[in-house]
């Protein structure tokens, strides 16, 4: 017995499958290489203005919002599939990354008050910081903020 596939009406839309590869796998790939590329942002920036005399609250200041500029942009359509967004989606964002922004400058605070004098000490400090900042960001931005609606 052949089957012929349904007839769609217009009160009835017809169910599209999810784009391949937006699996956890797949978004945690996709979210660590945005990861690296935001992370080099970051990092560059609170090198250069480290190198520039700044303190260092706001080299690390900066550089969060330049990296998550950047993570906001790659994540939005790359990891999460995200073409529409939206002013909620967006204000989601700003709130996760405003409470990260705090949590990352204040650990990076408290790495370099904690860390002994040792050479890279700027550097480990903004690893810490980084990390623990990505680790929350990842489950927030996939349970939130881009969650699938």
């Amino acid at each position: 017995m052949r089957r012929y596939p349904r007839r769609v009406t217009a009160t009835e839309p017809e169910a599209t499958p999810a784009p391949a590869g937006h699996g956890l796998v797949g978004q945690l790939i996709r979210f660590a290489v945005v990861g690296v590329l935001s992370a080099a942002v970051d990092f560059g920036i609170y090198h250069l203005l480290l190198a520039l005399d700044a303190p260092t609250w706001l080299a690390r200041a900066i550089s969060f919002i330049c990296g998550t500029t950047t993570a906001y942009l790659l994540n939005k359509r790359f990891t999460f599939g995200d073409a529409a967004g939206g002013r909620g989606r967006l204000a989601g964002f700003v709130l996760l990354y405003a409470t990260t922004f705090g949590i990352a400058v204040g650990v990076n605070a408290l790495a370099l008050y904690l860390l002994p004098e040792v050479a890279f000490k700027a550097s480990i400090a903004w690893v810490i910081s980084q990390g623990t900042a990505t680790a929350i960001n990842f489950v927030m931005l996939r349970t939130v903020v881009f969650r699938a609606r």
